[in-house]
């Protein structure tokens, strides 16, 4: 991947507040870990062979809103900038930048070496109709909030491109980060405000990146092959083979029989698998284990337009219901931490003066019978105007942390009186069929987030349609006034009174019931070489990852 690959498809496709990351990089885990990046001359060949745990939901990454299909769709695509392995902004797409002083002006000069999958020449054109396509009322983008702030856009050549913004927007450089779409490919598309319908979403998708699409199989795999006309160089290794394997168990078992070269690269191992599963001698030797805070959180999240839940008590009762120390113990074997917000503690913006709500049924109690939650039917469950206390939990299949924290969130409001059922779904059908379509009383589910704390697509009141990614439908005045206060200013001092004020409301209404954030727990192969641990963890520079010939193991030409 270019240095941006892995955090877009932690910002791009979920389309967050990006936050920069402050916490401790992880270090290869034990004695002769290093080994794993052991200097050896480079050599082209090889195939990388990673597993998602679902079908992917298309490969037009402003289309899509979950992370297995911007990982995929991240080494198809390149953005006008990208970011280092400090969070700093460098070239991509465009060689170089001006911005203004004042947040408003923003001009590019593009490379003049890049040119499309198909041959085709990368030009300003090509800009400017990503601008078109993502404004257009017919594309189904949470991503259009970045490029509606653009006053004006025009080219006055074919390599430069002129900006402007109607008011100071502090997200302007990062949203051009955003995968350029090709105009001579889907013009007609986006003017008949069909393009979620076009080949390239679905079968054929055609960008700039460092790998081609070669092939997908629904169930099975996502092949992609070296793009030898890179504008960053070709790729060392020759093809990407990303397998659809619906389980971490079995991905495990996939990785001790050496039919994996990593998992990890979107989340890693479970804690369990970490910590117990993998110190042994064979498994020590083909792989280098990893760990470090991720810049993800695990919540429960509960459907605002229910009207059990539209009521704030009740959420704070669950709040006080759930021992997070027992999910960070029990599930993740303390590797992790609380979660009181959606941003990721040590971090600038992050606030630790927020309201807490520790483990307490009594207060539960009280505050669910101040909602009108007061009596009992024969099986011991709340009632209320004649109706028992019972929902249905949601949650992806394949994730086994996740699983188990629904079934403590279970068990742990059955203490006071309130009936779950939960229900497993795999992740495609989870996030078309329920997800965008607010079909669902209740979900575990997480959020990862990067290098801008900006989370107006999360919590605007505006956001809660089926292609927004208000899945909860929060709505709050204040917030909304502080959301867009907040991406209008451009000192992070200023930016970080809004930002704080944001995390006390979201905690004071658990907008989320925030659970936890985990420690990321990768694996990648010991004959990849060119794996670097920088301060934000793995330096994704995936097209500088290569294999030593005599340790290839694969024919990819």
């Amino acid at each position: 991947m270019s240095r941006l690959a892995d955090r877009r498809f932690a910002t791009v496709v979920l389309a967050l507040a990006l936050l920069a990351l402050a916490g401790c990089a992880g270090e290869p885990d034990g004695p002769g870990e290093a080994a794993a990046s052991t200097p050896a001359k480079p050599a082209y060949g090889d195939v990388f062979v990673e597993p998602i745990l679902g079908n992917i939901s298309g490969l037009i990454p402003q289309l899509t809103n979950d992370m297995i299909s911007s990982q995929v769709s991240s080494l198809i695509y390149s953005g006008l900038v990208d970011l280092d392995d400090h969070s700093r902004f460098v070239p991509a797409l465009a060689e170089s930048w001006d911005f203004g002083a004042d947040c408003r002006s923003l001009t590019f000069r593009l490379r003049k070496n890049v040119r499309w999958h198909d041959g085709k020449p990368f030009t300003a054109a090509d800009v400017l109709f990503t601008h078109a396509a993502l404004v257009h009322p017919k594309t189904p983008t949470a991503r259009r909030d970045d490029f509606a702030a653009v006053e004006s856009i025009e080219a006055p050549d074919p390599y430069t491109v002129h900006v402007r913004y109607a008011k100071p927007y502090a997200r302007a450089l990062m949203s051009w980060a955003t995968a350029m779409l090709p105009a001579h490919l889907l013009r007609t598309w986006v003017e008949q405000g069909k393009l979620r319908e076009a080949p390239q979403h679905w079968t054929h998708p055609v960008g700039t990146g460092p790998y081609k699409f070669e092939e997908i199989r629904s169930g099975e795999k996502v092949a992609l092959k070296a793009n030898p006309d890179y504008f960053a160089g070709r790729p060392y290794l020759s093809r990407v083979v990303y397998r659809v394997i619906p389980s971490q168990a079995t991905i495990f078992l996939e990785l001790k029989a050496h039919g994996l070269d990593s998992a990890g690269l979107m989340r890693g191992l479970t804690a369990l698998q970490y910590t117990r599963q993998t110190e042994y001698p064979a498994f020590r030797k083909a792989y280098a284990k990893y760990r470090y805070p991720a810049s993800q959180y695990t919540y429960l999240g509960l459907n605002m337009k229910d009207p059990r839940f539209a009521d704030r008590r009740v959420r704070r009762a669950f709040a006080h219901a759930i021992n997070k120390q027992e999910l960070i113990d029990g599930v993740l074997l303390g590797l992790g931490r609380e979660a009181t917000g959606p941003y990721k503690p040590g971090t600038w913006v992050h606030s630790p003066n927020v309201a807490r709500f520790p483990y307490d049924l009594a207060k539960a109690r009280t505050l669910l019978a101040e909602a009108g939650w007061t009596e009992k039917n024969a099986e011991g469950l709340l009632v209320k105007d004649g109706k028992p206390f019972t929902f249905e939990l949601l949650t992806n299949q394949g994730n086994e942390e996740r699983k188990k924290v629904a079934e403590i969130v279970q068990a742990s409001l059955r203490e006071l009186g309130v009936g779950v059922e939960i229900r497993v779904l795999e992740w495609a059908s989870f996030i078309k069929e329920y997800v965008k379509k607010r079909r669902f009383e209740a979900l575990v589910l997480g959020w990862a987030i990067g290098e801008d704390p900006d989370q107006y697509a999360i919590w605007h009141s505006s956001k809660t349609g089926p292609d927004d990614l208000n899945h909860v439908s929060f709505q709050n005045a204040e917030v909304d006034e502080l959301l867009e206060r907040g991406r209008t200013a451009c000192r992070r001092e200023d930016r970080v009174q809004y930002y704080h004020r944001i995390q006390e409301i979201l905690a004071a209404e658990q907008a989320y019931v925030f659970l936890f954030f985990r420690d990321a727990l990768p694996v990648v192969a010991r004959r990849i070489r060119g794996v670097e641990v920088g301060p934000n963890g793995l330096t994704y520079e995936f097209a500088r990852w290569y294999v030593p010939r005599g340790e290839q193991r694969y024919t990819a030409d």
